[in-house]
């Protein structure tokens, strides 16, 4: 009963945040990169409920920007990522031996670095574009998901069904398809839910930090590390974009949490 109620309130943050993006210019008729300086710093009132930056921006209408900004990085990299790792993953457990051995040691190596930093590392060399962050992340993110599709085929290869298929001379390409995906499938959606969280948070992290979105592109990162030196005085300009990552980011985690329980055939 708790898990479908956490399913459901992670749907609900997540289906809210998505129509607030599509519907933004309804939400807010303020154009997010317009200057007025004379409301530098103000604080909400009416009509602009999450008041204005130090350049007089309506945030309001910038937190809804640097929404579209997340989710497409999130689900993006997410796509690339386990079409990749999925590819990889299954290449390593269908044919075992040498080639599972060479591929396993490449994503250890892989593996042997935190993600984020080599994401700082390609985005220092890499001029910093939306673009450029989903090539960044995308880069070491296919790891996990090529160990997850390894494990499940090294499983799976061993089942009668498989052992059956390939007595019949069905085609590597009908097991796969037919005997293979189906069964990996919802496990690589149970990890793809809690991936894009991951994905929007580092994002954020980038952005932070300057390699992410750059000015005057609004960016929940970059709005959260333009507000931190006015915290006293204006703490408003950290605390929408701070708040709209964390329900973010605590959406996707229940409704995968949720996605999970539906999936596992223990429940």
């Amino acid at each position: 009963m708790f898990k479908k109620i956490n399913f459901n309130i992670g749907f609900v943050i997540i289906l809210i945040l998505l129509l607030a993006t599509f519907f933004a210019s309804f939400i807010s008729s303020s154009d997010p990169y317009q200057i007025e300086l004379s409301k530098g710093l103000a604080k909400p009132e009416w009509g602009h409920p999450f008041g204005f930056d130090k350049l007089g921006r309506d945030i309001l209408s910038r937190t809804l920007e640097g929404a579209k900004i997340s989710l497409f990085v999130g689900f993006s990299v997410v796509i690339i990522s386990v079409i990749i790792g999925t590819f990889v993953g299954t290449l390593a457990g269908y044919l075992g031996g040498l080639p599972d051995e060479i591929i396993m040691r490449i994503t250890d190596i892989f593996l042997a670095f935190p993600g984020i930093l080599l994401a700082i590392g390609l985005m220092s060399v890499l001029k910093p574009s939306v673009f450029n962050i989903i090539i960044a992340l995308s880069a070491f993110g296919w790891v996990g998901y090529a160990r997850l599709v390894r494990s499940q085929i090294l499983s799976l290869k061993e089942r009668d069904f498989v052992v059956a298929a390939v007595a019949q001379g069905a085609t590597h390409k009908r097991i796969f398809k037919n005997h293979l995906l189906t069964n990996i499938v919802s496990s690589l959606i149970i990890e793809a839910s809690f991936g894009v969280a991951g994905n929007i948070l580092a994002e954020a992290g980038l952005s932070f930090l300057g390699l992410g979105i750059q000015a005057p592109y609004a960016s929940w990162g970059s709005m959260i590390a333009e507000g931190r030196n006015f915290l006293l005085v204006a703490p408003h300009l950290t605390l929408y974009p701070g708040l709209l990552i964390a329900f973010t980011v605590m959406g996707l985690n229940l409704m995968g949490d949720g996605i999970r329980d539906f999936l596992d055939p223990n429940q």
